[in-house]
């Protein structure tokens, strides 16, 4: 299967899955912790030296006659509200320890060290899964750590998702419908707007907020950057193996919502029946259907992509979504908003994983560029030859998941560096994550190495020397670089500069020397890593 055809049909939708999910039952609670918000008082929990407080409603319902529209006005509430377990989150298959998916799932967490009134950085972070799954309650982004190790406040929303966070009806319903396209992030706005609102009362500080997020919480944040909703909720960003260059344009999802409404046997002019269609008939069909990437792949003889239609992801709209977030330029209504972008070395090998993919680790260099050819035709051998010549120790699966990965993350985070340095603003920094995981594909005897989704656990400083990971592994070594990670994203939320005790000085991205830093238990910056490997893409027209 091509690369672009799988993106297509999967829709990173498996990414920034929750493998260990935060748990339903009560929590250990050292004490409780009462809160103020502007909506009345919460009462959340202190355990290991942080209170956390979950499931805290951020904005009205999404259900009944606001599917499809703006949410209804929060209520306040008398007394104190319990805030001690996760809300529900949005609309997709029943998630592991959560509460059972709803239409109403405007839900927030926030771990903080204390509700002080100190004026601590904020890190607002949108999950992966694509537009499609995930929730801010995954395990592996628990901010706990991250609070309790660095003094920062972490913050997490569940939001709309699939075709209820991304239907475009805008065409149909008129100015009552308007922003449908893009419903799932402006719930995200909304979360930023609660965060400038209440968070001095969690020990935060509403002037230094950072969003972040990885793979489709990459492409989330990417759009976030292009927003002029969300542009005064945050002052920096960090763009995670999801760089979002182009999402949906609107015809792209008009023509999307009169497929669906076809499969639904609905006429166009009684679309409104889908209103009170159940949700979990809804999800069904959204099913059926082929799902978004978090970016449009650009080609350069044919202008954009006509991918398959269907799939419901965020819509260039004009409105809420002015304009692709990274094309033909960086936006300039975050041109002096510092960013972070980067991806993973193997970032491959989580869909090997994922689709029990193991001939590849078999290859010979005949059968590579067998496999290569129907994606790379003429150009297949002037590539491999690229990469036997920049890794003359790789072996054909190696340059196998090189090639794979750098064309699935990387281009597209080099595009976006790239472009925000001509954009002459706030500074750039670009990564790779490299740590090694020994854990091996099942089938093969080859390693994950570091793979997509591997830097959740890592970023959120949830890598334990003394205890195993699924994608981690076991060597206590994972935990030194987890620490690394996490100390150069909370110090990059603090001051806008990545760095860390003992680590090289990590410059700015600029076109001549090109400074990536290299992410492990040590830290290391490259100039012009890639050089030649990117030059082959360049010439092709990839990059």
């Amino acid at each position: 299967m091509k690369r672009r055809e799988f993106i297509t049909k999967t829709g990173l939708a498996v990414t920034g899955l929750s493998l260990v999910n935060a748990s339903l039952a009560s929590p250990f609670v050292e004490e409780f912790v009462i809160s103020n918000t502007t909506y009345g008082q919460i009462k959340g929990y202190r355990e290991n030296g942080v209170n956390i407080f979950k499931g805290v409603p951020y904005a009205g319902k999404t259900s009944g006659e606001y599917r499809f529209r703006r949410p209804g006005l929060l209520s306040p509430w008398t007394g104190v509200r319990d805030a001690l377990t996760l809300g529900a989150p949005a609309i997709q298959a029943p998630r592991r320890n959560e509460p059972a998916p709803s239409e109403d799932c405007l839900f927030l967490n926030v771990w903080t060290p204390a509700n002080d009134g100190k004026k601590r950085p904020v890190m607002f972070y949108s999950h992966g899964g694509g537009f499609v799954i995930g929730s801010g309650g995954s395990g592996g982004q628990d901010g706990a750590n991250l609070a309790r190790n660095f003094d920062v406040v972490v913050v997490e929303t569940n939001h709309r998702l699939g075709l209820m966070g991304f239907l475009y009806l805008e065409e149909l319903g008129g100015a009552e419908y308007e922003g449908s396209g893009n419903h799932g992030m402006l719930d995200i706005v909304d979360g930023l707007k609660w965060v400038n609102k209440n968070i001095a009362n969690f020990g935060g500080d509403p002037s230094n907020v950072m969003i972040w997020g990885e793979s489709g919480g990459g492409a989330k944040t990417s759009c976030l950057y292009a927003m002029p909703s969300a542009a005064s909720y945050f002052n920096k960003a960090s763009i995670e193996s999801g760089p979002g260059i182009r999402m949906t344009p609107k015809e792209v999802a008009a023509e999307t919502t009169l497929m669906l409404l076809k499969e639904l046997n609905i006429d166009p002019k009684d679309w409104k029946k889908i209103l009170d269609i159940p949700a979990s008939e809804l999800l069904a069909m959204q099913a059926k259907l082929p799902m978004v990437p978090p970016f449009v792949e650009k080609n350069k003889n044919q202008g954009f992509m006509r991918r398959n239609y269907g799939g419901f992801g965020p819509v260039v709209d004009g409105k809420a979504l002015p304009y692709h977030p990274f094309d033909p330029s960086a936006p300039t209504i975050s041109k002096n908003k510092p960013l972070l972008v980067g991806w993973n070395e193997d970032e491959w090998a989580f869909f090997a994983w994922e689709r029990k993919e193991t001939e590849f680790a078999t290859y010979d260099f005949e059968a590579l560029h067998k496999k290569f050819e129907p994606t790379y035709g003429e150009n297949t051998q002037k590539i491999i030859d690229t990469y036997r010549k920049s890794r003359p120790n790789a072996t054909p699966a190696q340059i196998y998941i090189a090639i794979s990965s750098i064309t699935l993350m990387g281009l597209g985070s080099v595009e976006i560096a790239e472009k925000k340095v001509k954009q002459g603003g706030a500074p750039v920094y670009l990564y790779n994550f490299g740590y090694k995981s020994e854990v091996k594909i099942p089938g093969t005897d080859y390693p994950m190495g570091t793979p997509h989704a591997m830097d959740i656990s890592f970023k959120f400083n949830n890598e334990a020397a003394n205890k195993p990971s699924f994608f981690g592994g076991a060597r206590p070594e994972k935990a030194v670089a987890s620490h690394n990670f996490a100390e150069l994203w909370t110090n990059f939320a603090k001051t806008g500069k990545p760095y860390a005790n003992g680590a090289p000085d990590w410059k700015p991205y600029n076109l001549q020397s090109r400074p990536t830093m290299r992410i492990d238990t040590s830290l290391e910056v490259i100039n012009d890593r890639f050089k030649d490997e990117l030059s082959i893409w360049r010439s092709l027209g990839r990059l």
